[in-house]
């Protein structure tokens, strides 16, 4: 049985990753709305390894026995007006998931709960992805998107990413 303080930061990190999957979704909104289809796609790819971590989270739970319960899903409240608001905001939003699974993986660590370490071990590894890759987001709409051609060149570079399922998805997800 997991330690209690645990199995509840897992149960409020799943709804997390279906708000990160929503903020996601939200971006992918915009960038339709402005008609750049390349970073449409790039956000609604994003927001669908998000669900993905839920539904790892939400298995990780059932598999130890905990009962999961579900939380109000809030309404993304970013204000978007700039090309670049997404992309910051969505880095700021990475920060703070790595802090919440670090936060999680600390109670862990106290608890001596090996087994969950070994499991969010994964999303440490994880999260260091999705941090550097909006970085480079960011990095990659300071130098070319003031530019409409290197603008075009990035949201078609964005509009080629592809959803793969994690390996690590339960069977009947």
């Amino acid at each position: 049985m997991l330690d209690k303080k645990v199995a509840e930061l897992i149960n409020e990190q799943i709804n997390k990753e279906l708000y990160s999957a929503y903020l996601y979704w939200d971006f992918a909104n915009f960038y339709a709305d402005e008609g750049l289809d390349g970073f449409r796609n790039w956000y609604e790819v994003q927001a669908k390894e998000e669900r993905d971590h839920a539904i790892m989270m939400r298995a990780y739970l059932i598999d130890s026995g905990v009962r999961v319960t579900f939380g109000k899903i809030d309404k993304p409240d970013v204000k978007l007006k700039e090309f670049m608001d997404p992309l910051k905001a969505g880095l700021e939003h990475e920060r703070y998931v790595t802090s919440l699974i670090t936060a999680i993986y600390e109670a862990a660590s106290e608890a001596k709960d090996y087994k969950t370490m070994q499991f969010l071990d994964w999303f440490v590894k994880e999260q260091g992805e999705e941090e550097k890759n909006a970085e480079d987001l960011v990095k990659k709409m300071k130098l070319f998107g003031g530019d409409a051609k290197g603008l075009y060149m990035l949201d078609q570079e964005l509009a080629a990413r592809t959803y793969v399922p994690s390996t690590n998805l339960p069977a009947n997800a």
